[in-house]
């Protein structure tokens, strides 16, 4: 049964996929877009006009039309995008709340590709989960000064990951497709970046690994591994195709959290000290 609606999950956003990045005549797809912008309250304020945009697509994974400012203090982490805080707090015992009542495994959803030993360091240290929904800005940067170890695609279903999902779908990350960063900071200390696919992202992109290709009929992980892969705090690191989520975890005594949880965040806000 399981198999069966995860193969629904993804046709379906396949499908959805081929529609969002058509281009109709241009008349035709300021009117779509308008209509689109108008029920998801999207706004375009900081960004270019309707008229900009040549399909969905190109309206969902939009880019900012000025650069948005952030400190460069070293011991400030940002957030990485643009949604809602669902959850965060401290891993215990090896896991995470995706929302409250909600557990999943930290070991699980990170698979069996990243070093047991890793995951054991995650315990007693900090996680933070970010929703994106289909109003917000879909491109993630990078939190702070990082090195990327390495990148694991691990295939999967995409269900919504709005709230009536997350309170419904036990362990729901770890059962949708995901990418995970396993990053190092400057003083190489670890943390995860996980980019969690959903229901109609078609595709969720990393700027610095074009071997990567979700939504596709793939059953096994793909793993990349890099020598020195350095990214710069703010620099912008790929995409999501619609709303999903992203999850930052973070080892014992890397970071203190700042009080987020249900408010909306916006990509270069302060989220941790070091």
């Amino acid at each position: 049964m399981n198999f069966l609606k995860a193969s629904w999950t993804n046709l379906i956003s396949r499908a959805f996929g081929r529609v969002a990045s058509t281009k109709f005549p241009t008349f035709i797809q300021v009117g779509i877009n308008k209509l689109y912008t108008g029920i998801t309250g999207v706004d375009l304020s900081n960004f270019y006009p309707h008229s900009h945009y040549e399909s969905l697509n190109a309206l969902f994974t939009r880019e900012l039309r000025f650069d948005r400012e952030f400190s460069k203090d070293p011991s400030l982490v940002i957030s990485p995008c643009d949604g809602m805080v669902s959850a965060q707090g401290d891993i215990e015992k090896g896991t995470a709340l995706q929302i409250k009542g909600f557990e999943y495994s930290i070991k699980e959803l990170l698979s069996s590709e990243i070093d047991e030993e890793l995951v054991g360091d995650l315990d007693g240290g900090s996680y933070m989960n970010f929703y994106l929904s289909p109003k917000d800005y879909h491109r993630y940067h990078v939190p702070m000064d990082m090195r990327v170890e390495k990148v694991v695609h691990i295939p999967g279903a995409l269900y919504p990951v709005n709230f009536k999902y997350l309170r419904k779908v036990p362990s729901l990350f770890v059962k949708n497709e995901r990418v995970i960063l396993e990053c190092h900071d400057n003083q190489e200390r670890l943390f995860f970046i996980v980019l969690v696919g959903a229901l109609n992202v078609g595709k969720m992109v990393l700027n610095f690994e074009p071997r990567i290709e979700t939504n596709r009929d793939i059953h096994e992980p793909s793993v990349f591994s890099y020598e020195d892969k350095k990214l710069q705090k703010g620099e912008e690191f790929g995409m999501f195709m619609m709303g999903s989520t992203i999850v930052l975890l973070f080892e014992k005594d890397f970071v203190t959290l700042e009080d987020k949880e249900g408010k909306s965040i916006r990509y270069g806000e302060v989220i941790a000290t070091k």
